[in-house]
């Protein structure tokens, strides 16, 4: 097989460079290569080429590149032509010569998205590494990526640093390693050893040779497309691994058998951290192996978790069978976290929960303008809040559903993206749909102004399939809900030859049409999809047993009840702030408030209120005075830029807004006669079954659910065997 060949060299990893050759033989005259500018997943235009110095080329006659260089036989050295930011021609090629391609990329974005290189780790996504041959990008990948045997021993003395501390650095040799560390050291480091080891992680199984000088890997990937699905990083790591049962079925000649098929999971971690791996793996394996009970199958054959601790970074993409996460190193569960998963590990739960079922839902069913997709150029689509809309919505609800965390916890959790949406104004103006639409653009490039204009996706479209999950529910007399969609899309998409499918959204209503009144339907894309109606969340978790409340409406709440929120809180001014040595930093100034209306603005730096030295404590003290004395105006100082600005803060606006406004926040508990549905019937279902017009939509049936219906998603009590 004639292979598409790429070199990486990671000998000057102290300078976050990498040396890439690449090689093949000319199908064309004068080929062309590029590089993606954005990458499946992430909705910018990242622009990866930036970090390319000068592209040079050797071409060769009449044999393979390797052979040519091993019989010694020169080349001519070529500088490749720039023809845009992410383009290069190589003029000098004839159709059959073989071409040796000459680059270097400057490594160093902590992100999950590109490519950092440092003393401690190698990581990268090929879609910023290697650069595509015009022409050929379905053409079998051969990489080799060559680890210098000096990072691999400094990785090891870093372990022995750590520590030892600063007792010097050594090469990881056992023997002369216990002499240099003191006795009390030995144990803890034999243990640290054990724990971390160089390793490579990838979704791509590699081959592994070792020279004097290098240790290499050798990957192989069917196409361009499928290479740059798999990102890789090389390091100290820890791993732990399970197995998930899921069920393929077979076809025979007179039959259709249904067999158990065992999917490994790998889990890796690099960076500095301290975690029980046993209790991560037995909490994933449980979120995990709820998926493939309500989805059957799995799109891959194994599952690589890839995990960077760091400080304070987050953030994960998805791939076909692996995920590149970053999560700050206090999330991760210690030997002491307590049995219910504390805050942050729910975080780092709801995290790989998240991009794992995107292996189903945006990796095996996407968006159709996403089936053969240009990455050189932005791809638009409304369905965004579909696809990373329903994931912020299942993610969260799978870590209860499996039984990891508990119904409390994730009301919480629930409640937290109620409040996000309810204080974010943006929504009375822009549409999930349009949001999805204007990724590029807005979400991607958010700024000081995008709450007062617009909406997240992810946030709303997770509202939005919390209204539509239980609206299936409620329609279908607790038979159907949105997991059955999903389904029913993952099994087309598994009678795909390619097994993937394309979802446009004619498609999305015919499937949804099958579940509920073609006119319900309709009504809510066109209220709640298309329109800023706000979404019926209160009366919708009211027909499944869970109260929503403002605790403004009810300060101290009921006193029979813990209701999941906080209490109430003010936004002085309406504006948010940030202490600094010179002041009060203003972040971000809330539409129509008393703030705005004085003229004050994002990046103002408020230095005096009322003539006392501006502080937190001094802003929520004037506001809350405002608050009872409608005539009071307040005299504030402020630096913008580096001019001195006085303005007069009114006490309400023009339209009644006062200088001391409660944060939209809501509180959530289960009705005590939740559990078996009676009396839970609400007019709840009425706003939604409504037209655009207000009208009443034919085919609507109101049905009220007990809680635990919607709740409980799985039988899923079976404990599976912990592996090492």
């Amino acid at each position: 097989m004639t292979y598409v060949q790429y070199q990486f060299n990671f000998d000057r990893y102290r300078e976050h460079l990498v040396d890439v050759r690449l090689y093949w033989q000319a199908d064309d005259d004068k080929p062309m290569l590029w590089l993606p500018s954005w990458l499946p997943g992430s909705y910018l235009m990242r622009e990866f080429a930036r970090h390319i110095t000068v592209v040079t080329y050797d071409v060769y006659d009449g044999s393979d590149v390797l052979v040519a260089k091993q019989d010694n036989v020169v080349a001519t050295k070529h500088r490749a032509i720039k023809l845009s930011k992410n383009q290069w021609q190589l003029p000098n090629v004839t159709t059959g010569q073989w071409v040796q391609v000459h680059y270097e990329v400057y490594c160093y974005d902590l992100s999950v998205r590109t490519a950092y290189v440092d003393q401690r780790r190698l990581f990268g996504n090929f879609s910023s590494l290697a650069l595509a041959v015009m022409g050929q990008e379905q053409q079998a990948c051969k990489v080799c990526l060559h680890v210098p045997m000096g990072f691999i021993d400094g990785l090891m003395g870093l372990v022995i640093d750590d520590l030892a501390d600063g007792l010097g650095k050594s090469k990881f040799n056992k023997t002369e390693t216990d002499k240099r560390l003191p006795n009390k050291a030995n144990a803890a480091f034999t243990q640290q050893r054990e724990a971390f080891k160089a390793l490579l992680a990838c979704g791509l199984s590699a081959s592994v040779c070792q020279s004097t000088d290098y240790q290499s890997y050798e990957l192989v990937a069917d196409s361009y497309d499928e290479l740059i699905d798999y990102p890789f990083e090389f390091g100290l790591q820890t791993h732990t691994q399970f197995m998930v049962t899921a069920q393929d079925e077979e076809l025979t000649q007179d039959k259709k058998l249904t067999l158990n098929k065992q999917i490994w999971h790998h889990v890796y971690i690099s960076g500095h951290h301290h975690t029980d791996m046993s209790r991560l793996q037995r909490d994933l394996q449980r979120i995990c192996q709820c998926y493939v009970n309500v989805l059957g199958s799995t799109p891959f054959d194994e599952y690589h978790f890839l995990t960077h601790a760091s400080g304070h970074d987050y953030g994960g993409l998805e791939h076909g069978n692996s995920t590149a996460l970053i999560t700050p190193r206090a999330d991760l569960p210690s030997l002491t976290e307590p049995d219910e998963p504390s805050d942050g590990y729910q975080r780092f739960l709801g995290l790989c929960s998240h991009e794992y079922f995107h292996a189903w839902w945006v990796k095996t069913i996407r968006p159709d303008v996403m089936m053969a997709v240009d990455l050189t150029k932005e791809a638009y689509t409304p369905l965004l809040w579909v696809f990373e809309g329903f994931t912020s919505y299942v993610d969260d609800f799978m870590l209860q559903a499996s039984g990891v965390i508990s119904t409390d916890s994730y009301l919480k959790l629930l409640t937290e993206q109620i409040n996000r949406h309810q204080q974010t104004d943006g929504r009375a103006w822009q549409s999930v749909a349009e949001s999805s639409f204007d990724a590029w653009i807005k979400l991607y490039r958010s700024d000081e102004n995008t709450a007062n204009a617009g909406i997240s996706y992810y946030n709303k479209g997770a509202l939005v399939a919390l209204c539509l999950d239980i609206l299936l529910l409620t329609q279908t007399q607790g038979k159907k809900r949105l997991f059955d969609v999903i389904k029913q899309f993952y099994q087309l998409a598994k009678c795909e030859p390619i097994g993937r499918i394309g979802m446009s959204m004619d498609s999305l209503n015919a499937v949804m049409c099958e579940y509920l009144p073609s006119s319900v339907w309709q009504a809510f894309v066109d209220n709640y999809v298309n329109g800023v109606k706000p979404l019926p969340i209160k009366d919708m978790l009211a027909s499944v047993g869970v109260s929503m409340e403002n605790p403004h409406d009810n300060p101290h709440g009921n006193p029979h009840n813990k209701p999941h929120g906080n209490p109430p809180k003010h936004l002085p001014w309406g504006i948010h702030t940030q202490s600094s040595p010179a002041g009060l930093l203003i972040q971000k100034v809330k539409r129509n408030s008393v703030a705005s209306q004085a003229g004050l603005s994002a990046n103002d730096v408020i230095v005096a209120i009322d003539g006392i030295k501006a502080s937190n404590e001094q802003l929520a003290r004037v506001a809350k005075q405002q608050s009872q004395i409608s005539t009071l105006t307040i005299r504030c100082h402020a630096f913008r830029g580096d001019e001195l600005i006085c303005v007069h803060v009114p006490a309400q606006t023009n339209t009644g807004v006062s200088a001391n406004p409660p944060l939209d926040t809501v509180r959530l508990q289960l009705r005590s006669d939740s559990q078996d549905g009676t009396e839970l019937q609400t007019e709840s279902q009425d706003a939604v079954m409504n037209d655009s017009k207000g009208n009443p939509s034919n085919g609507a049936k109101n049905q009220a659910l007990p809680s635990n219906l919607w709740l409980k998603l799985v039988n899923d009590s079976v404990e599976y065997p912990l592996l090492d």
